[in-house]
Formats: C-alpha cells, sequence, structure tokens
C-alpha cells in the first residue's frame, strides 16, 4: 500500500519509520519541504531505510515539460503524479491506500521582481484535480473531463517541485526570492469540489513545522461558487484570499457559463462570500472572463456593477477581468483591447476596483489546462463542454476545419 507522506502528523511517520530514532521524523519532513520527494535522494537517511521508504510512500513526481515565457519570469511544469508499483499489494489491514493512476497536472510559477513599492514575489498557481467535472464551455481543463482528484501531497508537491528550483538556482530570476511567497489555487480543477485534500494542503503550507509557513494571507483559493466548500473555508479559519469566479452578471447567462450555478446562483453564493470576509476580515477578489459577443458587452458592465454594488453584496477589493485564452476546442476569443477598457471603466464609475489582467505565458499554454490539452487532445478536437458552448452559441463561433 501507498503513503502520502504529507498527509501525515508526527504521529503517523513515526509509524512509518518504526524502529528508527525519532530525529528521523525531523529529517524525512526536512527533505519533504525541500522538495525531495525521492527517497534515493534522502542523503542522510540510511540505505535500508531509503529502499524501506521507497516501497511504501507515493512514487515520486516526474517532470514531463518544463516551458519558460516572459523573458523567464513564467514556468510552466507538467508533471505525472501517482502510478502504481508493480509490486504494491499490501495486507489489507496496512496503513495508506493503492497509489492513484498516474496523471499528468500542471503547475505554474510566476516570478514578480522587487519593485521601488513592492517586495518580490515567487507566486504557484497549483492543481486540485486531474481534470474537472463542471463543464465551463470555456475552461481547457473542463473540455478535458474529470479523471481523479489529486492527493494532499499531489497538491502540495506541485510547490515544492517550484521551491526547490528557486531554493537550488534552476529558476534564477533578479530580484525575485529563492522560495516560494504566494500559492493560488487557480490550476486544474476545482478546489471546492475536493475540498478535503485543498483544506489539508491549506494547512501543510500554513504550517510552519510540517510544511511551508507560508502566511495564510499568502494563500488564495478560487472557486466557481461552491456554496458548501466556501463555508468549509470560512470553518477553516485561516485569514486566506477567497477568489470567486463569476463570468456573468446574472443567473440566466451564468447558468451557461458555469453550470454549477443552476444548483448555487448568485443570491447563495454572494451570501456565502459576505459570510466567509466577515468571519476573515478579508477582502475578496471577483474573476470575469471576457468572451467577445457572449458575456464582454457594455450592458454585462452596467449589470454587473449593480450586481456587486446591491446593499447585501460583499465588499470588494478588486473584479479581475481575465481576456479570454483560445483554446484548442473552442474558438472563442477576448474582446479589442478597447472594449475590455470601457468594461473595466464601467466596473470603476461604479466604485468597483478593476483592472484588466495581462495573461502570463500565453505562449507556453500558461493558462490553466491548455498544456494538457495541447498534448493530450489535439488541436480542434471538439470535447462535450465545447460542442454545448459551440450549439449555444453558433453566430460567434467559426468552424475549424
Amino acid at each position: 500500500m501507498s503513503v502520502d507522506p504529507h498527509a501525515c502528523d508526527d504521529a503517523q511517520l513515526a509509524d512509518l519509520l518504526e524502529g528508527e530514532p525519532a530525529y528521523r521524523v525531523r529529517q524525512l519532513r526536512g527533505w519533504l519541504q525541500r522538495g525531495v520527494d525521492d527517497p534515493a535522494e534522502m542523503t542522510d537517511l540510511p540505505a535500508g531505510l531509503r529502499e524501506r521508504l521507497a516501497a511504501r510512500l507515493d512514487p515520486p513526481a516526474r517532470t514531463l515539460a518544463h516551458r519558460v515565457a516572459d523573458e523567464g519570469r513564467t514556468h510552466k511544469l507538467l508533471l505525472e503524479l501517482g502510478g502504481r508499483r508493480d509490486a504494491e499489494a499490501g495486507a489489507p489491514d496496512e496503513p495508506g491506500s493503492p497509489a492513484p493512476p498516474a496523471e499528468a497536472i500542471e503547475a505554474v510559477l510566476m516570478c514578480y521582481p522587487r519593485t521601488d513599492e513592492r517586495a518580490g514575489r515567487a507566486t504557484v498557481c497549483v492543481s486540485t484535480q486531474a481534470g474537472c467535472a463542471l463543464g465551463c464551455p470555456f475552461c481547457a481543463t473542463g473540455q478535458a473531463g474529470f479523471r481523479r482528484q489529486l492527493r494532499v501531497g499531489e497538491i502540495v508537491r506541485q510547490v515544492t517541485a517550484l521551491q526547490r528550483r528557486l531554493a537550488d538556482g534552476t529558476i534564477d530570476v533578479p530580484g525575485v526570492p529563492d522560495h516560494v511567497t504566494n500559492v493560488v489555487f487557480m490550476g486544474m480543477g476545482e478546489p471546492l469540489a475536493n475540498a478535503d485534500a485543498t483544506v489539508e494542503a491549506i494547512r501543510w503550507l500554513h504550517d510552519g513545522e510540517r510544511g511551508l509557513g507560508l502566511s495564510a494571507r499568502s494563500i488564495t483559493v478560487s472557486t466557481v461558487g461552491l456554496v458548501p466548500g466556501i463555508a468549509r473555508l470560512t470553518d477553516l479559519g485561516l485569514p486566506i484570499t477567497l477568489a470567486v469566479s463569476l463570468h456573468a452578471p446574472d443567473d440566466a447567462l451564468r447558468d451557461d457559463l458555469v453550470p454549477v450555478n443552476r444548483q448555487f446562483g448568485l443570491d447563495a453564493l454572494l451570501q456565502a462570500c459576505r459570510e466567509h470576509q466577515e468571519a476573515t476580515g478579508r477582502r475578496l477578489t471577483f474573476e470575469y472572463i471576457l468572451i467577445d459577443g457572449v458575456n464582454a458587452e457594455r450592458a454585462h458592465a452596467q449589470r454587473l456593477a449593480r450586481l456587486l454594488t446591491r446593499r447585501d453584496a460583499p465588499r470588494v477589493a478588486h473584479v479581475n477581468l481575465i481576456p479570454m485564452n483560445p483554446t484548442p476546442a473552442v474558438p472563442w476569443h477576448a474582446p479589442p483591447l478597447r472594449q475590455q477598457q470601457e468594461f473595466a471603466a464601467v466596473l470603476q464609475q461604479a466604485g468597483l476596483p478593476a483592472t484588466v489582467r495581462r495573461n502570463r505565458g500565453g505562449d507556453i499554454d500558461a493558462p490553466c489546462g491548455q498544456l494538457y490539452a495541447e498534448q493530450r487532445l489535439g488541436s480542434g478536437r471538439l470535447l462535450p463542454a465545447a460542442q454545448q458552448a459551440w450549439e449555444r452559441w453558433p453566430i460567434q463561433l467559426e468552424a475549424k476545419p
């Protein structure tokens, strides 16, 4: 059976290291914090123990691709996680569980060099699922469908894999720290559809003893609006940042663009956001993808402004407008730059801080799911979520050969 060491407390690691001195727990934790997940590389452990751990721990991550963009400031890893061992057949009462099947997932490092106004940052965007089941038609991950949940360690290893590259100088950007400073749960999958692993990964990243000791304020979780999951984050009691993907100013349009809205509509979503804000003292970010001919007209901006300035709406720190990135299976695109700016101006005039995000790493398919889609799907292939979009808005879409 296979054990995820990142999901273990000290007592569980001590059981795994049965017969070894107590300080071995600290040594093992130190390697995991540095991004070393292959026991063969844990050089201060005895050779016999390394062999024993190799047979018991989840398989180490394998890098399938490493792409670089933005003059070295954006790095994207395609990692293979999981993978069953031929000899894996533990006794039924043995701790752990079978290693999950191998899956390719994406993690992105975005480097922001130091300026006169702010310190340098190294932000990692992590995936929480292999694929996604929520079916948003504009999302490359959703087009690939859902394959499985990621374990706690599979989420954390995305951060530590990039932490290791920063620490050893493999990634060296002037004005950027040699360690991860921020983590955003905005990669492949819906974090709150894998809430148990997401919450435990947040705890590991925040814990200074067994994890990286990141400030809770440097951790952001993005969700399309799973209300029970937002309540889980509220109960966590940490002042993390909540980013909510709206993508539409009313329930009618949002039902099409974000299908989970049919279960948790905007009224319930805004109430959950307000309760999270009141409990944590943190302001929220609302994210809105701008899709030409679908949700990016001036009338959409006006309705969005009314929605977010309602008396019962949460206080908004920022509306993040995201120009649509074309994906392999949906030929939607962003509106012209002038229209993007006009959309933002409508929100600003209503008193809402709003900016148009400059997408990072477009030449390496950095938006979540696109590197996977490129390698697995093949350009032009229609998947179910994309097919629905094609049928819903045929006028805006031009058929590919």
